[in-house]
């Protein structure tokens, strides 16, 4: 069974950083794309940034200038840097891969993220 695994969530004051990382684990898999996702609860999952076949990224208007998504050398892991944080960035960010061929796609549990004094 794929699963995805993200870390780095915390508190962090306005202003300040954080590095989120997602793994895959289970089934060995392709994954022809990776993403973060964010949402509040009681609210719409939004995309925040993806890395697509080919290595184009894709970005939320949001973050745009501020996050920046990288993926290492393996197919299983996706960062995603965080930098200028506002309280509005404060959410459960959601790992995602997009499976080669199938077109499946498969989501983490998530990792929160609060901006806060």
């Amino acid at each position: 069974q794929v699963q995805l695994v993200e870390s780095g969530g915390g508190l962090v004051e306005p202003g300040g950083s954080l590095r989120l990382s997602c793994v895959g684990s289970g089934s060995i898999v392709r994954f022809d794309a990776m993403g973060w996702y964010r949402q509040v609860p009681g609210k719409e999952r939004e995309m925040v940034a993806r890395i697509i076949s080919g290595g184009n990224i894709v970005y939320a208007d949001s973050v745009k200038g501020r996050f920046s998504i990288s993926r290492d050398n393996r197919w299983n892991k996706v960062y995603l840097q965080m930098n200028n944080l506002t309280p509005a960035d404060s959410a459960i960010y959601i790992c995602n891969g997009l499976l080669a061929g199938s077109g499946r796609n498969y989501w983490g549990d998530g990792t929160l993220v609060t901006v806060s004094s």
